[in-house]
């Protein structure tokens, strides 16, 4: 029998590889699409220090983007050693969307990284940067199949439960493909890992401007990365609005605890700006709340109503009990796939059989459950308000931290004073590690805030899991903690390394900025 322990353990090693994963994923998304960027002015202009950046900034790409596949590989293998149960249930149709990335996505970005770093004395300009183009949109189609295959874990669309295989089949693979929550995702994430890369190059050149060293490169550098940067964080903020309203239509539980939104208001709803989410009484204390803007957000309309989690709960009594009895008749069918009557009442309560399989958590016997075992299910069946409610606004506040360092620094570009301003430069410096914490929170919301599900409303996590025992996943948990801490140490010595080294690396000598039109050969 799975324990909690087992379910547990396997849950934090999928975060803990997922988290470390992610921290490679946005920079080479960002970095890719910047490189493309300064090469395509590089051909356009001919003049060689955009070369040298392209260079420069992509021998920090490459050793990132080593560490993301490294990362990225052995997290997959998770879904045969510690979620077989999931890969059994739903493996066709999840596995779809991974068997494309890798063959489309994952081979043209690693066959394109290759030529980009070994193609330049070999292609011709407009050759190589045709690949660098291809090697960005590479990253992004790798993305864009992850993340469909995430977001129909989020809202399952375009499949069904089969109960003669007892298994999910997929009906569309439009519907999968076009799902709103992976679109949204997507753009969101891209868009995200745009404002990374923008940040990791805006950062790094403020520090060489701070040291006065390398400044023709650096200026040029910071002026892309603030332009560029400015333009994808409206972009993600744009698009967070976006999400906000599509998780408002398919993930009502999601925005309620978000929001820590214990009642239905009266429409529009308002926003909860800050307050102390208390589940025990269900109340949020010293609430300051926006009115309107919750509503505005969650509906695009200002006569809709956002549900509240009181009566989500009672929602999901109800499914729970109608989950209870298409359990019931499925058991019927297994031993009689000919018995009509338990297949019309099956079909009748099929679309709440997951809220059924909650009770599989508290009693082996789903159709006998008690009141006090329902309750329970009913009471763990949306996640907790407040990590969901602090993780959320934690990655808002560093969203508008980059907002207004973008801001600045493309409004001090345009005066060309940029340089001169070593607040901004410091601020720019500093503020490198914010898009990886805005990431990862983000990860948290989108992934904690689907509990208790694997797959939304159809599979619950606790049935999710493989066979094994605590002692091996507490094994392997360890081996995989020291792997992936020993590769991210590596990643930072090799990054520090190249940085401290700089562009003059790239030539005997160093850049300085004499005057705006000079022409580094």
């Amino acid at each position: 029998m799975i324990t909690n322990e087992v379910v547990e353990l396997s849950r934090l090693q999928f975060a803990l590889t997922a988290l470390y994963h992610f921290l490679f994923v946005p920079l080479t998304l960002g970095l890719s699409f910047l490189l493309a960027i300064m090469e395509s002015v590089y051909v356009m202009s001919g003049r060689t220090i955009y070369k040298d950046m392209t260079k420069f900034w992509g021998k920090l790409f490459g050793i990132n983007f080593a560490m993301g596949v490294t990362t990225g590989i052995t997290m997959e293998f998770q879904f045969g050693t510690n979620w077989a149960y999931y890969s059994h249930y739903v493996g066709d149709i999840f596995g779809l969307p991974l068997a494309i990335e890798g063959m489309m996505a994952f081979f043209l970005e690693s066959t394109f990284v290759g030529l980009f770093f070994f193609g330049w004395e070999r292609l011709n300009k407009l050759q190589h940067l045709m690949v660098t183009w291809l090697l960005a949109l590479g990253t992004s189609l790798s993305a864009l199949w992850i993340l469909i295959a995430n977001g129909w874990m989020q809202h399952p669309v375009g499949a069904e439960f089969n109960y003669e295989t007892m298994r999910m089949e997929l009906t569309s693979f439009a519907d999968m493909f076009f799902n709103p929550i992976a679109q949204v995702k997507f753009v969101h994430t891209v868009a995200a890992g745009y404002v990374t890369g923008s940040m990791f190059v805006l950062g790094i050149s403020a520090y060489y401007l701070l040291k006065d060293r390398d400044t023709a490169f650096a200026r040029r550098s910071f002026r892309i990365a603030a332009g560029f940067g400015l333009a994808s964080v409206l972009s993600v903020i744009v698009l967070g609005d976006e999400s906000g309203y599509t998780v408002g239509e398919v993930q009502r539980a999601k925005l309620a605890t978000i929001e820590a939104e214990w009642e239905t208001e009266e429409a529009p709803a308002s926003f909860t700006l800050f307050g102390f989410p208390d589940e025990e009484t269900m109340t949020t204390h010293y609430a300051v709340k926006i009115p309107w803007l919750l509503g505005m957000i969650a509906t695009r309309s200002i006569d809709e109503k956002v549900d509240g989690i009181k009566e989500i709960l009672e929602r999901k009594q109800r499914r729970i009990k109608s989950g209870m009895i298409a359990y019931e008749n499925l058991q019927l069918l297994r031993q009689d796939k000919n018995n009509q009557v338990a297949k019309a009442a099956f079909e009748a309560h099929k679309d709440d059989l997951g809220h059924g399989l909650l009770l599989k958590k508290y009693t082996d016997k789903v159709t006998d459950a008690t009141p006090a075992q329902i309750e329970e299910a009913v009471r763990h069946s949306i996640p907790k308000v407040a990590p969901m409610f602090w993780t959320f606004r934690g990655m808002v506040f560093c969203g508008f931290m980059m907002l207004f360092i973008f801001a600045a620094s493309f409004y001090f570009n345009a005066k060309r004073t940029a340089h001169k301003q070593r607040w901004l430069l410091r601020l720019a410096f500093y503020g490198i590690p914010l898009p990886w914490i805005a990431s990862e929170l983000g990860w948290v919301v989108a992934e904690y805030g689907r509990q208790p599900w694997t797959i939304a409303n159809i599979l619950p996590t606790h049935l999710s899991t493989s066979s094994v025992d605590a002692g091996q996943l507490y094994l392997s948990l360890a081996g995989f903690f020291i792997f992936y801490t020993v590769l991210l140490v590596i990643e930072l010595f090799l990054m520090l390394k190249y940085v401290r080294l700089g562009p003059s690396s790239l030539h005997t000598g160093r850049y300085h900025f004499e005057q705006e039109g000079v022409n580094h050969v």
